[in-house]
């Protein structure tokens, strides 16, 4: 009997690690590893949404932030929507995150978590947490893509992730990419790895929170139309 997809991804996070070397100041945080409880919200997230066999639509981050899914184990998702909007509460710790607010406004748009998370699967080239260590001694969230010498040793490591993320059944004729910078270091991979066919880009909800918060409004019905069109062979750039 073949596996549901939730069963597949809670395999791909409980097996999740990253060995390859990392600049100067730089580490990786493993909610799955440094949190228990992390790993119980997760299980429970992805065999609540992800029971089934469908295949979903694949959009991409850049790597989880620290009060994210580094700490509840779910892309976009801190501890607040993780329990208001999904049901499922997280008692060692409370988080609030810019981005998971944006995109929760745009799920809560799409129809709810039940219908949003039937057709999409969320997740990252770099799936765990990179922190910097700034002057003060702060860890701060850092991208994968802020310096040279991070892509290039993290490189091999995301394409190989990426090539996990796609064998758990999703459809890869059209990716959604959050972020414009993110989707140029996309563009890299995919061209070495042959990995999507099309590639929506859509700004990255960090940006819009911080940015521009005053047409918040008009970006969530941007990303309700890049969502919901069908895949005319057009790349979309919103």
């Amino acid at each position: 009997m073949s596996k549901d997809l939730s069963s597949k991804i809670i395999e791909f996070n409980q097996n999740l690690s990253y060995n390859g070397e990392l600049p100067h100041g730089f580490r990786v945080m493993n909610p799955f590893l440094d949190l228990p409880e992390t790993m119980e919200v997760m299980q429970e997230f992805y065999k609540k949404f992800y029971n089934d066999n469908k295949k979903r639509r694949f959009i991409i981050g850049i790597n989880p932030s620290r009060k994210g899914a580094g700490i509840t184990g779910v892309p976009f998702t801190d501890t607040k929507r993780l329990e208001h909007v999904c049901g499922i509460k997280m008692e060692s710790v409370r988080t609030h995150e810019v981005s998971s607010v944006f995109l929760y406004d745009v799920i809560q748009a799409y129809g709810g978590p039940e219908k949003f998370y039937q057709d999409f699967y969320i997740n990252s080239p770099f799936p765990l947490a990179i922190t910097q260590k700034a002057k003060n001694g702060n860890w701060l969230n850092a991208n994968y893509y802020d310096y040279r010498e991070l892509f290039d040793m993290t490189k091999d490591f995301m394409i190989e992730s990426l090539r996990q993320h796609i064998s758990l059944g999703l459809d890869t004729s059209e990716v959604y990419i959050l972020g414009k910078k993110n989707a140029k270091f996309i563009e890299k991979l995919n061209q070495e790895a042959n990995l999507f066919d099309k590639m929506v880009v859509l700004d990255h909800p960090r940006y819009i929170q911080q940015y521009k918060f005053k047409e918040r409004e008009l970006y969530i019905d941007e990303y309700i139309l890049a969502l919901h069109q069908e895949n005319d062979g057009l790349d979309v750039y919103l």
